[in-house]
């Protein structure tokens, strides 16, 4: 490996070690920041120009008001911890999409959220959205996204191939890196997603007790989802995310936390 190359690699494996806000741990970061948003902002708008966004005012203000107590409990916890820097580049958006078949709500690095219509009567109301807000979000701030494509680096390219690639490229192309993600399918990696879907319910928590949102409603909102799914889900140690079951044992294991920030 020429000197260049060594050097490159070892940049990297120093670049490497990010710490995720409040649970503390250790996450592979191979990707800059900057880029992910710029990409993720990019896909956002394809999203939304070839989505029908809802008409309904009520539950159009009701997405963008959970959303700005979210952000604003964000941007205070990240600001507390001494963290705002990595809220850089994040240019908040709330939307919902007129889709009553698609159960789902995300959050794209940077803080571009989407709900599908089809959630909100499992959410119930105002409170079970910011459940959901606050899952999503905490997704962006975790940096899972970024390290998810990190691990489909490492795992198909290996580090000192990154090195080259990174050195030819600095950039990397939006190709490359949906590639290297969705290239990393088997079960082993799958344990990191379901690791990031409990990191996520656990800042989530946090974020929904500091906007005001009372945290023991998460664990009944999980009933609901348990209930909506009819059963019909894989098992768990073939499943992206946590059983609902697990899922609501760990939240309550974590509310005593979580009601420390709970102001109402």
């Amino acid at each position: 490996m020429k000197k260049s190359a060594v050097v490159l690699v070892a940049l990297l494996a120093l670049y490497a070690c990010a710490t995720v806000p409040v649970t503390g741990r250790k996450q592979l970061s191979l990707v800059s920041q900057s880029e992910i948003i710029a990409q993720s902002a990019e896909q956002y708008k394809e999203v939304l120009a070839t989505s029908k966004l809802s008409t309904s005012q009520k539950d159009v203000e009701m997405i963008k008001r959970v959303g700005s107590r979210i952000k604003t409990a964000v941007e205070s916890y990240m600001s507390q911890k001494g963290l705002s820097s990595e809220l850089d580049g994040f240019n908040w958006e709330f939307n919902l999409i007129q889709n009553d078949t698609t159960v789902n709500a995300w959050c794209m690095p940077g803080g571009k959220v989407a709900f599908y219509s089809a959630i909100l009567p499992v959410c119930k109301d105002e409170v079970g959205v910011a459940i959901v807000m606050g899952h999503e979000v905490a997704h962006a701030i975790a940096n899972h996204g970024r390290e998810r494509m990190s691990q489909g680096l490492i795992a198909n390219f290996g580090l000192s191939t990154i090195g080259a690639a990174m050195g030819q490229n600095p950039g990397l192309t939006k190709q490359l890196l949906m590639q290297a993600v969705g290239m990393g399918t088997n079960v082993g990696l799958l344990k990191f997603s379901r690791d990031d879907e409990s990191e996520a319910d656990h800042i989530g928590l946090i974020f929904m007790a500091m906007a005001g949102y009372d945290p023991n409603q998460a664990p009944v909102f999980w009933e609901r989802m348990k209930q909506a799914s009819g059963g019909n889900k894989p098992p768990e140690f073939l499943s992206t995310h946590p059983s609902d079951d697990t899922r609501i044992a760990q939240l309550k294991q974590w509310m005593p936390e979580a009601l420390q920030y709970y102001k109402k």
